[in-house]
């Protein structure tokens, strides 16, 4: 097997798993897998919002995804563990599952859309984009963007920040599709310039010092001896 070939093979399964899991998972509120391999086997990380229902009574379901993923997708030693979502607005597959539930409870699509935008960008994220495609309002399909903030497309704060997930449910029309993307709050722009309007911690020192001048009462007794002074010496001149 070529290099090309085994890098085509390991992200076919890497997506095949995140499609079962996602169906599998549901209900615990699915935020996506993250799988390593390691000497001792292959490492999973599950990410939900109900970490219980993805581990079962006494991790009797926890098990039943190791035994599927080692005969179904043939990989080797699973060790699954389960890490709770602590802000699920920043998660995408959570927020596409969210628009995907309520299209199909009857909630209108720009409705669904705005409800999902608002949530985002309440929780402090910096900017997020959610398309909704399909036979929206006509037997021609189309799609309808929502998008708020600021959010690259390219470049490297793209590809190491931006989270993007999808979201497929059935219609009476037929499939309809949801593609969110969402740039959190942590994200790092390098064109980003912050201007700073207070003093360096060297200089608030130096104003705040005390001054050695002396009060201006003890310069005028100084003033008035000095010029009596000069006074008694041209008197003795003289």
């Amino acid at each position: 097997m070529s290099v090309v070939q085994h890098f085509i093979t390991e992200s076919l399964k890497r997506t095949e798993i995140d499609e079962f899991l996602q169906q599998r998972l549901e209900r615990a509120g699915y935020g996506g897998v993250t799988i390593s391999k390691s000497p001792l086997g292959t490492h999973i990380v599950i990410y939900a919002m109900r970490p219980g229902v993805v581990i079962g009574r006494g991790g009797e379901t926890i098990r039943e995804l190791a035994a599927v993923l080692e005969e179904k997708f043939k990989v080797s030693n699973p060790q699954i563990s389960v890490s709770e979502i602590e802000i699920p607005e920043f998660n995408a597959h959570v927020v596409a599952s969210r628009v995907a539930a309520s299209l199909q409870k009857g909630v209108h699509f720009r409705r669904a859309g705005f409800w999902a935008l608002n949530q985002v960008m309440e929780a402090g994220a910096l900017g997020a984009e959610i398309i909704i495609s399909g036979k929206l309002r006509t037997e021609r399909a189309r799609y309808e963007k929502f998008k708020a903030g600021y959010l690259p497309k390219c470049g490297e704060p793209a590809l190491r920040y931006l989270r993007k997930a999808e979201a497929h449910v059935q219609m009476k029309p037929g499939m309809f599709g949801i593609k969110v993307r969402i740039m959190p709050s942590d994200a790092v722009f390098p064109d980003r310039i912050k201007i700073a309007t207070e003093l360096p911690p060297e200089e608030e020192k130096k104003e705040e010092e005390p001054t050695t001048e002396a009060p201006p009462e003890e310069k005028a007794e100084e003033a008035t001896e000095e010029t009596a002074g000069e006074e008694k010496e041209k008197e003795a001149e003289k």
